[in-house]
């Protein structure tokens, strides 16, 4: 597989912009701008990484941790690998 299907982006798109906008309190464009831009979601974005199977929780966990430290690898599911 070359490229991560445009699905399971779109899932985890809806999933994550949801749990931003719970904790933070943005708008849902806010949000989505916030993930898109992130280097949380570059990562999700790249096939080789298999990101997905962290789960949405996961996924927001590490983009928590790249807005509040600056790098998505002081999560605490990065540091596991």
């Amino acid at each position: 597989m070359n490229t991560v299907s445009v699905d399971i982006l779109d899932y985890y798109d809806e999933e994550v912009v949801r749990r931003i906008v719970e904790r933070y309190g943005y708008s849902e464009r806010e949000a989505l701008e916030q993930f898109l831009e992130s280097q949380t979601y570059a990562m999700l974005a790249n096939p080789g990484m298999e990101m997905w199977q962290f789960g949405p929780e996961g996924i927001f966990n590490i983009w928590e941790s790249e807005k509040i430290t600056g790098s998505p690898k002081n999560s605490a599911y990065l540091r596991m690998i």
